[in-house]
């Protein structure tokens, strides 16, 4: 569906099970967002943070996985600022 929207999801790790239920969620044929996975597999090689930043910029939106864990998690906190940097919506739940 062309309408679809394309979303960056923000999260620490140790929530990748919560992660995966919102990915669930866009398997509905009537949802709004489009779920592709634009997580990096290496998330500390040279090239992480470029990586991260061309997948954010591609997305119309970003939705930060909070949790506990987010506090922890200094790749998610980075994630969320690059979505800021990059004027995205930005959702948290």
């Amino acid at each position: 569906m062309a309408d679809k929207k394309v979303i960056f999801v923000a999260f620490a790790i140790e929530d990748e099970r919560q992660r995966d239920f919102l990915k669930g969620q866009s398997l509905h044929t009537n949802s709004p967002f489009e779920y592709i996975d634009m997580s990096v597999k290496e998330p500390y090689d040279s090239n992480w943070k470029d990586r991260v930043r061309t997948r954010i910029k591609r997305s119309d939106g970003v939705i930060a996985l909070v949790s506990k864990n987010s506090l922890n998690s200094s790749g998610q906190k980075w994630e969320v600022e690059c979505a800021r940097e990059e004027k995205k919506r930005l959702c948290s739940n």
